[in-house]
């Protein structure tokens, strides 16, 4: 395997969530993100054995691409797999870059305790990955998002490059995907 990445370089704004979804294709979308992005590995349901084989593969084209890889696992498993650093609830445990998913403030406040360097606030928009469930709109994101400081703020949920663009600037650092990376 490659050598693990320094986590000193810029935080990446644009973020690919790895999902059954992409199927044989989750690698050519990797290699398709602009150079230094960042990726989070989940693939929860695959046996530990085929889980750890497909995250090598997606290491070693995020070593070449300059990528951040987070895993979405516990911080054992983060230094373990030799990933950049570790994404969920067991990020306060984690060396390296820490992230957390938040839908609320009790969340948030949770992600800050923790120190998590990066919070991905969701769902922005309405998404294929929680059908049914009411997204934030405009007006609370920016609520939730403005108690997110000092971490950084990925948006997520029916998120593509137009959308994130009208938020540059104000509320958030960057933005995550699942759809918009799939081809």
């Amino acid at each position: 395997m490659p050598h693990r990445q320094p986590v000193k370089k810029p935080l990446p704004k644009i973020w690919l969530m790895t999902d059954p979804r992409f199927g044989d294709g989750l690698i050519a979308a990797i290699r398709k993100l602009p150079m230094r992005s960042g990726v989070i590995f989940r693939h929860y349901a695959l046996a530990p054995k085929e889980r750890r084989a497909l995250l090598a593969k997606v290491r070693r084209v995020c070593v070449q691409r300059g990528h951040v890889l987070l895993l979405a696992d516990s911080a054992a498993f983060g230094r373990k797999w030799q990933a950049d650093g570790v994404h969920g609830r067991s990020a306060k445990l984690a060396t390296g870059l820490r992230s957390a998913p938040v839908h609320n403030a009790r969340e948030i406040a949770q992600g800050r305790q923790d120190r998590a360097d990066l919070l991905f606030l969701s769902p922005l928009r309405a998404t294929r990955s929680h059908i049914g469930q009411r997204p934030l709109g405009p007006m609370r994101f920016g609520q939730l998002a403005a108690l997110c400081k000092p971490a950084k703020v990925i948006a997520l949920g029916g998120m593509t490059r137009a959308h994130a663009a009208k938020w540059q600037g104000k509320a958030i650092h960057g933005w995550a995907a699942i759809d918009a990376f799939i081809d």
